[in-house]
């Protein structure tokens, strides 16, 4: 298993952040996707070029600015992936804390990759607003 960390400063406040993270129907921050459908704890997303993604939400907590979620069902054969998305004040603006854990590790770069350009989506969606 390989444990992916990003953590990220952003220079605007959590709240604002938190309201885009936490609204797990929305995809314009994650490139690549284009719906996402919820049923239950489940989201669905329709990605281009990859087909079908499922994740299961465990966790998204207003108070603690926490996401937690598992991929559950890719169309690579992923054996574990757990994912944490967390927010943290500093100063007037936040800090973005986004671990995951991925077996096989071989998947990681990816995954990483994914993660990065999602921060950079995220950093620009925020700049136009």
């Amino acid at each position: 298993m390989k444990n992916i960390k990003e953590v990220r400063d952003f220079e605007f406040p959590t709240t604002v952040i938190w309201d885009i993270i936490s609204d797990i129907s929305r995809c314009d921050w994650v490139p690549g996707v284009e719906s996402i459908e919820l049923e239950g704890n489940k989201r669905i997303f329709k990605m281009s070029g990859m087909g079908r993604l499922v994740e299961e939400i465990l966790e998204c907590s207003d108070s603690k600015m926490e996401l937690t979620y598992s991929a559950i069902e890719t169309m690579a054969p992923i054996g574990h992936h757990l994912a944490k998305i967390k927010l943290y004040a500093k100063d007037e603006g936040t800090v973005f804390e986004w671990t995951t854990e991925i077996d096989p590790p071989e998947f990681s770069d990816a995954i990483q990759q994914g993660m990065l350009a999602s921060l950079d989506q995220l950093d620009k969606i925020l700049k136009n607003s």
